[in-house]
């Protein structure tokens, strides 16, 4: 018997219809058939899942044959009949897959072992149960029903961390790409290598990092001391600046990332803020899988620097940025994030100069006007209004809460800049010097005019008309009274 290899076939189905193909191509002549079949019958063939050569009998390959003849799809007429019972799990009862569901959402990060285990523990101890599942009957059960295991701590959950996980059990992840430049920009800060200052202390920076969803470009990186609304305020505004004003950004649920500065900056500017849901960092994968490359590649070539300044680690950090990351091709998108950039759609608008991203990264308040010395107060500190706007009894501010240097007036409802204010100088005005107040409107006229009009009001002599009209005299009686003379040269009777 001669061995006739027909190929890697992986199902039964495709190893018979190879046997029998050829009498289906080429039919036999009458009378031929059979001895077809017994040439067939000789060989030998490779099993389809295992390593071994298997042979059949001649009526066994005639019933392929006539299987597959009488079908319009051979490949599916030859394959293996499906049980009856196929997907009915019988090894384990519908009670015990009620225990191991509840033990699972009980302690989802245990083991498929340990999960066994105290199932068999459990079926030993309450034998009315059945006989207990082996472990790859409890792995297979519940991969089924994708009960995985989880990762976390042993810890209780707060209230957050649960309504994440629920909603991660809930909906699907999927990965997501903006389809234009600049359409989308992910923000995040990192924790990196501790750091020396000036002085001898130690700090752990913080990186933050902003890049372009489509482009995966990086459009500005800086290390600063501290995860604040400045600091996030300072490295946007030059990323702005580098690159225009993307349409939307994503970023955590930070405290800089929340602060109403950070909030009215980026709405007044027209830019969606994406906030991802809590203890979901999935979210914003593309920021996480950024970090990894910067641990990887830029940290691991300063891990000898010895000591490792804030200003080294930025100048590094940009070198890094701009001459290996943004021009290597990147593993996602298969080409470096600089020429995508070029050549992808660009859907931002131009940056504003420095003073306008000042204004718009503001929080916005109603003060009173102190009287006595044309003031409102910010944060404890006493800001000097210009005169002009000396009769508003409430003004409305908008100002920085981590730098009070400078604050502006604006208008209540267009919220349109009126006029900068600044922190009271009370060394400068001791000084004595002082503006002279002009009129508060156009049609005011000024206090050092003399007045033409009427002296007496137009009330009074409507009244005093209407009493003179009675015809009855002032009820009153006049007193004649002596009055000092002013002349020197009459006697004073009075001495």
């Amino acid at each position: 018997m001669s061995k006739k290899s027909k190929g890697k076939l992986t199902t039964w189905a495709s190893l018979r219809f190879s046997i029998i193909g050829g009498l289906l191509a080429r039919p036999p002549k009458k009378g031929e058939l059979s001895k077809e079949l017994e040439d067939l019958a000789s060989c030998c063939y490779q099993h389809p899942t295992q390593d071994e050569w298997v042979s059949f009998g001649a009526s066994t390959i005639e019933r392929w044959y006539y299987q597959a003849l009488g079908s319009d799809d051979p490949i599916a007429a030859l394959g293996r009949k499906v049980r009856s019972d196929a997907g009915q799990p019988t090894a384990m009862s519908p009670q015990l897959l009620n225990i191991l569901q509840k033990q699972y959402e009980d302690y989802p990060n245990w083991s498929y072992q340990l999960h066994a285990d105290n199932l068999a523990a459990l079926v030993k101890k309450q034998p009315e149960l059945g006989e207990g599942p082996s472990y790859s009957t409890v792995k297979r059960r519940m991969k089924e029903r994708g009960w995985y295991k989880k990762k976390g701590s042993h810890r209780p959950k707060t209230a957050g961390q649960k309504q994440a996980q629920e909603r991660l059990d809930r909906c699907e992840v999927r990965s997501f790409e903006s389809e234009y430049v600049h359409a989308l920009w992910h923000l995040d800060f990192h924790h990196g290598r501790r750091v020396v200052d000036v002085n001898g202390q130690w700090h752990t920076p913080m990186a933050l990092c902003i890049l372009d969803d489509h482009s995966r470009l990086c459009c500005h990186i800086q290390w600063y001391l501290s995860e604040t609304a400045e600091a996030l305020i300072h490295g946007l505004s030059q990323a702005f600046h580098k690159r225009g004003l993307p349409r939307s950004l994503m970023s955590d649920n930070g405290s800089a990332m929340i602060a109403n500065e950070t909030q009215e900056g980026l709405l007044r500017l027209g830019i969606v803020h994406n906030k991802t849901l809590p203890y979901s960092p999935y979210q914003n994968g593309k920021q996480e899988s950024f970090w990894g490359q910067l641990e990887g590649r830029l940290m691991a070539m300063l891990s000898r620097v010895e000591p490792l300044t804030l200003e080294f680690l930025n100048r590094a950090s940009q070198a890094w940025i701009e001459v290996e990351y943004n021009r290597k091709p990147h593993h996602e998108i298969g080409m470096p994030p600089l020429d995508r950039l070029l050549t992808g759609t660009d859907v931002s608008r131009p940056s504003p100069d420095s003073p306008k991203l000042h204004f718009a990264f503001t929080t916005k308040e109603r003060r009173s006007q102190r009287r006595s010395d044309g003031t409102v107060s910010i944060k404890g500190i006493r800001f000097e209004v210009p005169s002009a706007y000396r009769h508003f009894e409430h003004l409305f501010v908008r100002y920085q809460s981590f730098d009070l240097s400078m604050a502006y007036l604006v208008n209540k409802r267009t919220d349109e800049l009126c006029a900068r204010i600044y922190p009271q100088d009370k060394t400068k005005n001791a000084h004595g010097h002082r503006r002279t107040l002009g009129p508060v409107s156009e049609d005011q006229p000024a206090s050092a005019q003399k007045s033409t009009s009427d002296p007496i009001p137009p009330l009074l002599r409507k009244i005093m008309s209407d009493y003179a009209a009675t015809g009855l005299p002032p009820a009153y009686l006049p007193k004649e009274e002596s009055l000092p003379s002013t002349d020197p040269n009459k006697e004073n009777h009075n001495e």
